[in-house]
């Protein structure tokens, strides 16, 4: 999900602050952002290197453990439930719903529809959680959580109900598809400045203060920390067969060949 990408952006700025506080490099005090004058919290080049790898541990357990294993049992149960049963290549969601619960056991279409449930909650809670970081960091617009929350549940929710009211669940079925397309579009386009941005020394340069050979004064020194060759080029290549991929797409829902 685009969105997620300035979620996880985002979340590692309270980290870096707590790794400074904790090791003395900075005061408690230091704000995250630049308010009335103060001096603004610049993270230290330990922060960054010691949250760096534990974000990349977390990355790769997350990615090669639950998520791997989950969306692995997902794809085998879909193909052993769905295989060569009448309408399974085309089924929306109440279609599967309706098939697991007849081809495995009522039970099967329950956890089906509860992971739903679950999903698009925890996709609410990280647009909303995108949706501040997005405001305050870039519009400079803060709001009372508790009206956040009311307002970005309000946009997903009840355009909902009302197409759920006026077209029944084709109508809805084929709303929640042009989301899931509107969604693979963006993606190239957020992520582009990401991958250009973190190439680039001119941005990922961090100064940082080492001792200096004169007593009681420091040396600032400028540590590059850009991706590498190789990381640069894979990078490119994914943007590149996304981009690919969702012209297809466009292409195939445009001539009606993809649902």
């Amino acid at each position: 999900m685009p969105h997620s990408l300035f979620l996880g952006s985002g979340v590692v700025q309270s980290r870096l602050k707590d790794f400074d506080v904790t090791a003395g490099y900075v005061e408690a005090t230091v704000p995250l952002g630049s308010t009335g004058g103060e001096v603004e919290y610049r993270p230290s080049i330990h922060a960054i290197r010691g949250c760096m790898k534990y974000s990349i541990i977390e990355l790769a357990l997350s990615l090669f453990t639950f998520a791997l294993f989950v969306n692995s049992a997902i794809l085998i149960v879909a193909g052993a439930a769905l295989y060569e049963v009448p309408g399974g290549a085309d089924a929306d969601l109440f279609g599967i719903h309706k098939l697991l619960s007849q081809s495995i056991a009522p039970a099967a279409g329950l956890i089906f529809a509860l992971a739903l449930l679950l999903s698009g909650t925890s996709a609410g809670i990280v647009c909303t959680i995108a949706g501040q970081m997005v405001s305050e960091g870039m519009l400079n617009w803060t709001i009372r959580p508790w009206l956040r929350r009311l307002i970005t549940r309000s946009i997903s929710i009840i355009p909902s109900i009302i197409i759920a009211g006026a077209v029944g669940k084709d109508g809805l079925n084929k709303t929640l598809t042009a989301s899931q397309v509107v969604l693979s579009v963006i993606l190239p386009f957020v992520s582009a400045p990401l991958i250009w941005f973190t190439c680039l020394n001119r941005y990922m340069t961090v100064k940082t203060d080492e001792p200096s050979e004169q007593e009681d004064e420091v040396e600032v020194t400028e540590v590059p920390m850009r991706n590498n060759l190789v990381t640069s080029v894979i990078s490119v290549i994914v943007w590149v067969i996304i981009v690919v991929m969702n012209v297809a797409l466009l292409v195939l829902v445009g001539m009606g060949k993809s649902s």
